[in-house]
C-alpha cells in the first residue's frame, strides 16, 4: 500500500508560545492563512508520531433542529486509537491532491458525503480551532471544527462508522468517558454558547 501524503503544518507556526489545550475560537481566515502559508505534503506513516508537526484536520458537526449527530466508529476503524468510540465530528486528513484548487471548505464538504449519506442543503460555520495534547492521537493532529447545519433529519452513516443518529446535547453529554476526546470539547463549547 502506498503512503499517502497528508496535509501538514510545523507545531511552531501554529502556536505563538505554547499550545493551548481545548476548542478555542480564532480568526478563523487568519488561521487558514497560516496554513496555506506553511502547509507541507509528508508521509502520513511518519507523520502519525511525529509531534513536530500537525496533521490539519477538518472536524465537522452536522446539526438539525438542536440536534447533532452523534456516530459510533467501528470495532475495526482504520485508526485503532479510535476504535468504537462515539464521535460528534466527522474528520479525516486532506491529501496532497485534496488542495489542488479546492478550499478547506470544499473538502469539507466531500469529506462529509463521504461519510455520510445526506441530501439536504448545508450551510457551514466555522467554531474555531481545536488542540489536545494530552494523548498520542492529539498530539498529532488539530481541528478546524466546523458546524453544518442541514434542512433535513435524514442522515445516516457509512463508510468506518457503526450506527449514527440524532441526538440531544443532553444525551450526547451521557455517553461521558465512551465520547472522543475531541468530542467531548466540541460537547462542552456546545453546551455553553447555548
Amino acid at each position: 500500500m502506498v503512503d499517502e501524503l497528508i496535509l501538514v503544518v510545523p507545531r511552531t507556526c501554529l502556536f505563538e508560545e505554547t499550545a493551548w489545550h481545548g476548542l478555542r475560537q480564532v480568526n478563523f481566515d487568519q488561521y487558514l492563512q497560516i496554513i496555506y502559508r506553511n502547509k507541507e505534503s509528508l508521509p502520513r506513516s511518519a507523520m502519525e508520531t511525529d509531534p513536530t508537526y500537525k496533521q490539519i484536520i477538518p472536524y465537522l458537526i452536522f446539526e438539525h433542529d438542536n440536534k447533532y449527530f452523534l456516530m459510533q466508529r467501528q470495532a475495526k476503524a482504520s485508526e485503532v486509537r479510535l476504535r468504537n468510540k462515539f464521535s460528534l465530528g466527522i474528520g479525516g486528513h486532506i491529501r496532497q491532491e485534496d488542495m489542488d484548487g479546492e478550499t478547506i471548505f470544499d473538502w469539507a464538504k466531500r469529506e462529509f458525503h463521504e461519510e455520510v449519506a445526506y441530501d439536504g442543503n448545508l450551510t457551514i460555520t466555522p467554531i474555531g480551532i481545536l488542540n489536545d495534547d494530552s494523548n498520542p492521537v492529539g498530539e498529532v493532529h488539530i481541528g478546524l471544527v466546523l458546524l453544518l447545519k442541514g434542512d433535513s433529519p435524514f442522515i445516516s452513516v457509512k463508510s468506518e462508522l457503526k450506527s449514527g443518529t440524532l441526538t440531544s446535547l443532553t444525551e450526547c453529554a451521557g455517553y461521558g468517558e465512551s465520547l472522543e476526546s475531541w468530542s467531548s470539547f466540541v460537547l462542552e463549547f456546545l453546551q455553553t454558547s447555548k
